[in-house]
């Protein structure tokens, strides 16, 4: 790219910016507009769906404006808040909660989805924690082992090991440390030349593993919690579709990539010796803090997986739960948890909080109200033809930006609809959320770190060249996902 087409790029959402401003002072006053809808005039619901469309586009060329996330929907939840008060859009006034006590609180507080915040704080200190037992490396070695040394074997084994762990923990946390062992597996088979090929089906494999429990991603949690699906609900319905996407991913990946299996005798007693060197126990600083993390992860997964039925938590909820554990596990480090606090994603935590507070006004906005009348429109074609075509809709739209915005906006609009948590549509979102992100390496976080990683072991990959290898793989999973739509219809 020159150095002329990237200042283009950088002015792209400036540009844009300062052409909304004009609009909106170049606007009559509120109270002069013909009122449509729910009292919202059209011309002002245009004008929050270019302010949406407009922090998309930057949050697509993020990289290029060098920008956090938060600080992207952090300037635009500001900008629609200004603007949703000058058009008098937002419920200003106390808050009434359950007990019918009157609280003054800021308007933008209620907009943000707290159980989201709660899972994703209180998971992230849970993984931090016991990520320091060697309970993760661990299991990786004695795999790697089990793999005898042989490169077909270990792709399957890895690319299993990814999507359990994106399913237990989160993409991106299992991406990092998977791919952090295969390289050094690899290099100590001398097998650096495959690193390519499993570092991109690690990344892939991070997606899938990511539909297989209600907590696995943000836009599962984010979906889940609007349509009313539980976990172990959840489960049942991904499970047989994660089963036949991981294998056909890893079939395709191992001929693709020309993954081989060892054949000559001698190559596979070299190969066995070589991975008996490998020690699994290396990692582990404390047999009693491993053996207790060991129990934490197996509580924390039975917790999540009956919280709907436990007495108390199934009213305190999926964030209670993470909290819960994450406090226990610090008990081990009570004298430094400043330092694991310091270690949350604060980024991640701010674009979360304000991104919640754009997607409200735009709801106040009646922004996806309109937005609503096209899916239905869409859903008019029938449940199997509009769900397929919502599939790949948001499937597409995820590959160029963040999947979370987009899953945020569609939960807001299916739910408006007074769907049942058994409608296909909700799992169509999911599916293509999720998916879509294995279409570029901006489409998810976890292809973004699949590519940090595979440039930060001096292999050369550009963007069109993840693209040109994972699009085969992306097809594939979403020509399975709609078959499975239509079966389970």
């Amino acid at each position: 790219m020159s150095a002329l087409q990237a200042q283009r790029k950088r002015t792209v959402c400036s540009s844009t910016f300062w052409r909304l401003i004009a609009l909106l002072f170049s606007v009559q006053s509120p109270v002069a507009f013909a009122s449509t809808g729910a009292g919202v005039s059209q011309n002002v619901t245009w004008l929050f769906a270019a302010v949406l469309i407009l922090m998309v586009l930057c949050l697509a060329f993020e990289e290029t404006l060098h920008a956090k996330k938060s600080l992207i929907t952090g300037l635009f939840a500001v900008l629609s808040l200004l603007l949703a008060t000058y058009f008098d859009l937002l419920p200003f006034g106390p808050v009434v909660n359950a007990f019918g006590e009157s609280i003054a609180l800021p308007v933008y507080i209620p907009a943000v989805d707290w159980e989201v915040i709660a899972i994703i704080v209180g998971a992230s200190l849970f993984v931090d924690v016991t990520s320091r037992s060697g309970l993760f490396s661990f299991i990786a070695v004695r795999l790697t082992k089990l793999s005898k040394g042989d490169p077909r074997k270990l792709l399957w084994l890895y690319g299993l090991l990814t999507v359990l762990f994106s399913a237990l923990l989160n993409n991106v946390t299992a991406m990092i440390i998977i791919g952090s062992l295969t390289a050094v597996s690899l290099e100590r088979l001398g097998r650096t030349s495959l690193l390519l090929g499993f570092l991109i089906t690690e990344g892939l494999l991070t997606n899938i593993g990511g539909l297989l429990t209600l907590i696995s991603s943000v836009p599962n949690i984010i979906i889940g919690n609007l349509a009313g699906i539980t976990f172990v609900e959840f489960f049942l319905i991904a499970a047989p579709y994660v089963v036949v996407a991981t294998a056909s991913t890893l079939v395709l990946a191992a001929h693709v990539f020309e993954v081989q299996g060892l054949k000559d005798p001698k190559d596979i007693e070299d190969a066995y010796r070589q991975v008996e060197k490998f020690d699994e126990r290396e990692g582990i600083p404390s047999p009693l803090f491993f053996n207790y993390s060991i129990l934490l992860f197996v509580l924390l997964i039975g917790a999540f997986s009956l919280q709907s039925v436990l007495p108390l938590i199934d009213r305190l909820g999926m964030g209670y739960v993470a909290l819960l554990f994450a406090m226990i596990a610090l008990i081990r480090f009570r004298h430094d948890v400043d330092a694991f606090y310091r270690g949350i994603d604060w980024d991640l935590i701010i674009f979360f909080m304000t991104l919640f507070m754009v997607i409200n006004v735009m709801e106040h906005a009646q922004v996806l109200h309109m937005i609503g009348g096209w899916i239905a429109w869409l859903l008019a074609l029938g449940d199997q033809t509009g769900g397929t075509a919502l599939l790949w809709a948001s499937a597409t739209a995820s590959s160029v930006t963040d999947n979370i915005p987009l899953a945020a906006m569609l939960g807001k609009i299916l739910a408006g609809m007074g769907l049942s948590s058994d409608a296909t549509v909700w799992w169509s979102v999911i599916f293509g959320a999720n998916l879509g992100g294995n279409i570029t390496p901006i489409g998810s976080a976890s292809t973004v770190v699949a590519v940090t990683l595979i440039h930060k072991y001096r292999i050369q990959l550009s963007f069109i060249g993840f693209v040109t290898k994972a699009f085969a793989f992306a097809f594939l999973q979403l020509v399975l996902a709609s078959i499975y739509l239509l079966l389970i219809h």
